[in-house]
């Protein structure tokens, strides 16, 4: 899914590496900043 600048993101939901559940929504009002990084065992 393409955004535009200052289109709002949909609310999604994210497994965190402390295996809890994080939710967009939950940040709403914040600025925040999304990262991914594989795992150290997966292939990516």
């Amino acid at each position: 899914m393409k955004l535009m600048v200052g289109q709002k993101a949909p609310d999604f939901e994210l497994d965190s590496h402390l295996d809890k559940k994080i939710k967009l929504s939950d940040y709403r009002g914040k600025t925040i900043v999304l990262a991914f990084f594989p795992m150290a065992w997966t292939p990516i």
